[in-house]
C-alpha cells in the first residue's frame, strides 16, 4: 500500500470524523429548540458513513464517507410549562429528545477517533521522512 494511500484512508477519516463533531455541536446547541423550520421541536441528527474505496492506480483501500444524516425518530419530550407560549391546551410543551450526556460521550469518542486518524498520518509522515533520510 502506498504512502498517498494511507494518507488518503486516513484523511477520509479526519473528515468523516469531523463531520461527526459538527452534527453533535448542532445537536447540543439546540438541545432547547422547542420550534424548528420542520415545525415541531429539533431532531437530532445522527451521522450514517459508508466505506469508499480510496486510491488510485490499482493501489486502493477503503476509506470512510458520510452516506447520509438521518434525523432521530424517537418522540419528543413533553414538558409541563403552563407559562410557555408554545404550551398546549393541556400546558404541555414539546422539547427536543436530545440526552447532552449522551451527546457529549460521543463527542469524546468522535475526537479520539479523529485523533487516532491524525496519529496514523504523523506516523506515516514520520516513516517516509526517515525511509528517505536512509537513502541519502
Amino acid at each position: 500500500m502506498s504512502v498517498g494511500t494511507i494518507f488518503a484512508i486516513a484523511s477520509s477519516g479526519l473528515d468523516a470524523q469531523s463531520e461527526r463533531i459538527t452534527l453533535i455541536a448542532q445537536n447540543l446547541a439546540n438541545a432547547n429548540s422547542t420550534v424548528s423550520a420542520n415545525g415541531g421541536p429539533y431532531q437530532r441528527r445522527i451521522p450514517v458513513f459508508q466505506a469508499t474505496p480510496v486510491g488510485a492506480d490499482g493501489d486502493s483501500g477503503l476509506g470512510v464517507s458520510l452516506a447520509e444524516v438521518i434525523r432521530d425518530q424517537s418522540p419528543p419530550r413533553a414538558v409541563y410549562d403552563p407559562s410557555n407560549p408554545l404550551a398546549g391546551p393541556s400546558g404541555i410543551v414539546q422539547e427536543p429528545n436530545i440526552n447532552p450526556i449522551y451527546e457529549m460521550v460521543d463527542l469524546m469518542e468522535a475526537s479520539r477517533a479523529y485523533e487516532a486518524n491524525l496519529s496514523v498520518i504523523q506516523s506515516t509522515a514520520n516513516a517516509a521522512v526517515k525511509t528517505i533520510d536512509l537513502l541519502k
